[in-house]
């Protein structure tokens, strides 16, 4: 049996979610076109004949404005800060954007002599000739392989985990052969919400939306939607409701949740993202209380 850990490392939007997912072969993390969608460190787990490859999925790294972009920082800050070898840093690069100054501050903050791999994702978006520009500009960091890919086609995904196959030591499985993540059932039905939210909402509103399960029980799941705002609570609610009934009803869908009766509330947090104690509560992923 092999066994180790990859470690999913790059800029907010770079691809690291969608890539997760397609290297896992499961729905881990929730995926977005908007910045800050990973908020805590999520572990996806694909399973093999004879191997079990642990995939971290880290919070992009960029410019804070809010305690939350901190909050989301020093998340994967500290992950990086905890590997050591034989662990396996897979630098996620966009292939539509240029090479840029976050891409190398995150380069010079990862551990000296880690085990590295870049991957090129977005490949189905971009250009042959934007591709072999990035995988160029890459070479500057000097890592071990480099892997264009789409995590979204999943082209060139094959290559990338059979080179990760390849490096692993011999270990134990982690994880047993029903889990592909580490995270609550409670926080996979939160973060589904948030996906259908951001599916729907403009370029501004995402960043001041938080999602709580709240209450559980066996054929009612409720969820406690926070926004900053007075105004924002009344897009989330749509004209009649007609927002809320659409997330709910696209949230079970996606989550398999037949019988049971999603419940979907909102309420005004006032400018919780930049309050550090409110930002803690947010993302603190434990299992809600059943109500007596």
């Amino acid at each position: 049996m092999r066994s180790g850990f990859v470690t999913l490392v790059g800029r907010p939007n770079a691809g690291k979610s969608t890539l997760l997912n397609c290297l896992v072969g499961a729905k881990v993390s929730i995926t977005s076109d908007k910045p800050q969608t990973t908020r805590l460190r999520v572990m996806g787990v694909r399973h093999l004949p004879d191997a079990q490859i642990v995939f971290v999925d880290t919070p992009g790294i960029g410019k804070p404005v809010t305690s939350l972009g901190e909050q989301l920082n020093e998340t994967a800050r500290t992950v990086i800060a905890g590997l050591e070898p034989p662990d396996v840093i897979c630098m996620v690069l966009d292939a539509t954007a240029p090479l840029g100054r976050g891409d190398r501050l995150i380069w010079e903050s990862l551990p000296a002599g880690a085990n590295t791999v870049v991957a090129v994702t977005k490949c189905d978006r971009a250009s042959k000739a934007q591709v072999a520009e990035q995988l160029a500009a890459a070479a500057e960091f000097d890592v071990g392989a480099y892997f264009p890919v789409s995590g979204r086609t999943g082209d060139g995904a094959d290559a990338l985990l059979e080179h990760f196959v390849a490096g692993l030591p011999e270990g134990p499985a982690y994880f047993g052969p029903e889990s592909v993540t580490d995270l609550p059932e409670a926080w996979r039905v939160s973060e589904a919400v948030r996906e259908q939210l951001l599916a729907r909402l403009g370029d501004e509103l995402p960043y001041s939306i938080a999602v709580r399960v709240t209450e559980w029980e066996p054929k009612r799941i409720r969820c406690d939607i926070a926004v900053e705002r007075d105004s924002q609570k009344g897009i989330v609610i749509g004209r009649g409701g007609a927002m809320l009934r659409e997330v709910g009803t696209a949230a079970r869908r996606e989550l398999g949740l037949g019988g049971v009766y999603l419940e979907l509330r909102v309420r005004v947090e006032p400018d919780w993202q930049r309050t550090p104690d409110a930002v803690a509560r947010m993302l603190a992923p434990e299992a809600p209380v059943s109500p007596e």
